[in-house]
């Protein structure tokens, strides 16, 4: 019984499941980012169970038919390593940062819709009025700067409110 439980893919199956697996998460990664980061910023019903389908597929193809403890447990490794060593890339390149996770876009500006920066990434007026309300605001001239974050989120800076400085310069948060 306890072999069944332990039961492992043979060294030439597992260096297959690695593959296949760091295949896979290229694969994820570069189609998310092609998606935009609204797509990412607020998931609906159907973008779940895109997700659970996603997920199901992408463990299919990682395993083919090796249903295992240790092919399952070589995917998982690979696809944590890669995760890590992705993210400790981003942190040590600034131009890796910029290719994988972009930058901030600036939406809206002392109440004046960017429409053409919005159309670029996806946002709807309805979706910036929507992110307003949310942040108790219903009229867009009551708005400094509406920001399209990295991750999706829409963030509201008021008329009248002081906007933190960084050091680091944003190409799409340049003032038109």
């Amino acid at each position: 019984m306890l072999r069944d439980i332990f039961d492992h893919p043979s060294a030439t199956g597992a260096a297959l499941i690695a593959a296949k697996a760091a295949i896979v998460y290229l694969s994820l990664i570069v189609g998310l980012r092609l998606l935009g980061k609204r797509e990412l910023g607020q998931m609906s019903l159907y973008d779940f169970v895109m997700v659970v389908i996603l997920g199901n597929a992408v463990q299919n193809a990682m395993l083919g038919t090796d249903v295992t403890l240790g092919g399952g447990l070589v995917a998982a490794a690979v696809l944590l390593l890669m995760n890590r060593g992705f993210n400790e890339l981003i942190e040590a390149s600034p131009r890796v940062e910029h290719l994988l996770v972009g930058e901030p876009v600036l939406i809206l500006h002392d109440g004046r819709v960017l429409e053409e920066r919005m159309k670029k990434n996806g946002i709807s007026l309805d979706q910036l009025m929507a992110a307003l309300r949310e942040h108790g605001y219903e009229k867009l001239e009551n708005v400094h700067m509406a920001v399209l974050e990295v991750d999706g989120t829409i963030s509201i800076v008021p008329e009248g409110a002081g906007v933190h400085r960084t050091k680091r310069h944003f190409k799409q948060l340049r003032l038109p």
